[in-house]
């Protein structure tokens, strides 16, 4: 039905007003007295072969929800319901911010993709603090946290340093957005000795926290073979917990939308199917030249459930989706948790 009917309604209307619809039914919908518990019943695959131990923390699956949806952190409770095992909110910067001029959101379903342009828009972290407060469920928090568009590189250490101390106590784990392509210049933290200068700053301050919680670095699918060793280097050198593999390209390589289309659109990071081999490929490469010492988190084009099914065997532990549940709907996570016990008999 939602591939049918449902989809193709959403489909008539742009990306960034049927995001606001989805989180605003949410809000609201989920306060009809008993709606939670029909959501879970049909979508929650409970199954204690699903249980999976990432970096300390114990998921009931490995599925979870990939940062961007979630920004502002209003709808990790809802979304709870519908399977995941985990959220990652944000990225949020220290202020809030307006993001990217609109249009900034653009589907390609020839492709089954999504190409954007948002630009870290959020409401800051302290509202997303605020928001975790009201955490009713048992489900694991990830905070994805970046830099204000308007701070210049040079003093991104302070954006990141303020963000992770405001949601240290408030999520389970943190990552590091070092490679989004829409903030300005954002690339150029990814090389080496930036990177690990604001690494080494956040494992310090963790060092002075009665709880440790893992920190993980977001990398790009564009880097090269010489960048992906330069990762695993940094990964030993500083001492972080994992790496989130991969966040969104800039390439636009065989892609069946036509020219004009794409160019129209212009700039932007895309997601979706034309980015599942590429993260996987990443995913194998950093596991099999670390000698399967770094814990994934693979995410990146997960349109099917066999697709899920590779980023677990590339080397992912965990999974998070996201424009694979715009397209293929709510029942994606329960078709995939499904498939994963289907491997665990």
């Amino acid at each position: 039905m939602y591939k049918t009917i449902i989809r193709p309604v959403l489909f008539l209307f742009q990306p960034e007003t049927i995001h606001h619809l989805i989180v605003n039914l949410l809000k609201f919908g989920f306060k009809i007295p008993g709606l939670s518990y029909i959501i879970k019943s049909y979508y929650l695959v409970k199954d204690n072969r699903l249980k999976t131990t990432f970096l300390g923390l114990e998921f009931n699956n490995p599925v979870g929800f990939a940062a961007g949806f979630d920004k502002n952190a209003e709808v990790y409770n809802q979304f709870s319901e519908f399977g995941f095992s985990f959220i990652e909110i944000g990225t949020v910067t220290p202020i809030p911010q307006p993001g990217n001029p609109k249009p900034r959101s653009f589907r390609i379903p020839l492709d089954k993709g999504l190409i954007n342009r948002m630009g870290f828009n959020n409401k800051g972290v302290d509202f997303a603090v605020n928001q975790l407060k009201n955490k009713k469920h048992n489900v694991i928090i990830g905070g994805n946290i970046g830099k204000n568009t308007a701070t210049p590189n040079e003093n991104a250490l302070n954006d990141y340093d303020i963000c992770f101390e405001k949601l240290y106590d408030h999520v389970d784990y943190l990552v590091v957005n070092l490679s989004c392509p829409n903030i300005k210049d954002l690339h150029k933290l990814q090389d080496a000795d930036s990177t690990i200068n604001i690494l080494n700053s956040l494992i310090e301050k963790r060092s002075n926290k009665t709880i440790r919680k893992p920190i993980l670095l977001k990398i790009s699918p564009d880097l090269t073979d010489n960048q992906l060793d330069d990762v695993i280097e940094t990964f030993r050198i500083t001492g972080i917990d994992g790496i989130v593999a991969t966040n969104t390209t800039t390439t636009r390589d065989g892609l069946k939308t036509n020219k004009e289309t794409i160019d129209k659109i212009a700039n932007g990071g895309l997601s979706g199917k034309p980015l599942t081999k590429r993260s996987t490929e990443i995913i194998r490469y950093l596991n099999k030249k670390s000698g399967g010492t770094i814990p994934i988190i693979g995410v990146g084009g997960i349109m099917s459930v066999e697709d899920a099914l590779e980023k677990l065997d590339a080397g992912a532990t965990l999974i998070q989706i996201y424009t694979g549940f715009i397209y293929e709907g709510p029942a994606f996570v329960k078709m995939i948790n499904k498939a994963i016990l289907s491997t665990r008999k």
